[in-house]
């Protein structure tokens, strides 16, 4: 008891931070990467509070080195379970998801709760239950952290996965005039009582969600094509959510993976493309300036688990049934997603930064290419090709990608280091390398 009322106490004076303040987080909590600038982190004990959070909790930013002033955050928000939970530690490493919040000039944000295995979920993708007000607090202290004190005021554009996406679609609900944008992967939140859930609180609608751009995007195997087994009741969900929300006039869409069940697929070659558009029509130029309305003009329509699309003026169906997309390209790359999750893209990844060698091994540096991320590096020695890195890329949910991806679309940890040692080359010999960056779909950088 001593230790903890120390605990609490030091909360109390001090803002909770990984360097000591509060207690080491427990396994499999306790092998997070460790962060500098432009990486930062703060952490906070259990709450003891009756509205508190009542599990520990790591938010790590990142933030685009040399912004002058941060316009936005995009959260990347994990799902249910110690293994989901765990899955978070490295979400703010995902340089895909960087190459979205630089070019928007946004903070990429990662939280990461601390929940036991079996406890329940509900006590933190509810953020009601503390997990909301923490998130806002986290924001302050990361920004007085990191240098940028407007990251306590600027707009959220929140990605979910599962229960994480209870969590982003509850934002979304209690705070419209802070989010410019939700992403819900498999999980929504509650907007009618479920007898069979009755600990679960649900939502309203106000009406100020309605201006909001949201995705609801279920696997097939969550109750679509698949109607029996631990998630078939995930599209259910999600169609009474978008049913709801939809009638009255909110700019909601539905994209079901054709390919998975619960895990996250290769929804980020939609997902990314779909908040850039988002993020490109909504994010004030100042920070504090409230969100700009989302251009409705050239949206596109289709009918609720259909393929097609059509332009919103050329739809024939019942607009307050159909799915809502943004735009034309959006609409383009919602069609292939849903056909076969094959998104295209005819744009090179940015080249990467001259390797520097050292007793044999090549560091260098890249940016991830916005649309399909980066798969691989070639590293050439005097003009051929000696190797690739990583050999093979892992990924058993979708595209292999450089980084690796966990269940909840976040990078493997260890994180995967740009380097290459040499083992071939003469000592004594000089050599010329090249790194170049192949993206997802097989293009090469320069």
């Amino acid at each position: 008891m001593h230790t903890r009322l120390l605990s609490l106490l030091a909360l109390v004076l001090w803002p909770a931070s990984w360097s000591g303040v509060s207690a080491a987080p427990l396994p499999p909590y306790d092998q997070i990467p460790p962060v500098e600038p432009p990486y930062h982190r703060v952490r906070y004990e259990a709450s003891t509070a009756p509205d508190g959070l009542i599990f520990p909790v790591t938010y790590t930013a990142w933030v685009p080195p040399g912004v002058k002033s941060l316009r936005g955050v995009i959260v990347h928000q994990h799902g249910c379970g110690e293994g989901s939970c765990k899955s978070g530690q490295t979400g703010a490493h995902d340089l895909h998801w960087q190459a979205l919040a630089r070019k928007h000039a946004c903070a990429l944000v990662s939280p990461s709760y601390e929940q036991p295995e079996g406890a329940d979920c509900q006590k933190w993708c509810d953020p009601r239950n503390g997990s909301g007000a923490a998130f806002q607090k986290a924001l302050a202290e990361l920004g007085a952290q990191s240098g940028h004190p407007e990251l306590a005021r600027v707009p959220w554009a929140l990605w979910g996965h599962s229960g994480g996406g209870h969590w982003a679609g509850g934002m979304t609900l209690l705070h419209p005039d802070r989010v410019a944008a939700a992403w819900l992967r498999s999980g929504v939140p509650l907007l009618t009582p479920n007898p069979d859930r009755a600990t679960i609180q649900p939502h309203t609608i106000p009406d100020g969600a309605l201006g909001v751009p949201v995705m609801c995007n279920p696997g097939t195997k969550e109750g679509v094509t698949v109607k029996e087994g631990r998630f078939a009741g995930v599209w259910p969900s999600n169609e009474a959510f978008f049913t709801a929300m939809r009638a009255k006039g909110a700019l909601i869409g539905v994209a079901v993976d054709p390919l998975s069940a619960h895990e996250c697929g290769n929804q980020r070659y939609l997902a990314i493309p779909w908040l850039d558009a988002i993020l490109s029509a909504r994010l004030p130029e100042t920070a504090g300036d409230p969100l700009k309305p989302m251009p409705t003009g050239e949206a596109w329509l289709a009918p609720l688990l259909s393929v097609e699309a059509k332009p919103a003026n050329e739809f024939a169906g019942d607009a307050s049934k159909a799915v809502w997309l943004p735009n034309t390209a959006v609409a383009a790359a919602w069609r292939q997603y849903v056909t076969d999750t094959a998104v295209a893209d005819t744009t090179p990844p940015p080249a990467p930064g001259a390797p520097v060698v050292k007793d044999g091994t090549l560091t260098w540096s890249a940016e991830a290419d916005l649309e399909s991320g980066l798969a691989h590096f070639i590293i050439e020695r005097d003009g051929e090709v000696i190797a690739t890195v990583p050999k093979e890329g892992k990924n058993p949910f979708g595209r292999p990608i450089f980084q690796g991806l966990q269940y909840s679309d976040t990078p493997l940890a260890p994180l995967v280091r740009m380097e290459y040692t040499d083992e071939t080359a003469k000592p004594g010999q000089a050599h010329r390398y090249r790194v170049i960056a192949v993206n997802t779909v097989g293009l090469k950088s320069e």
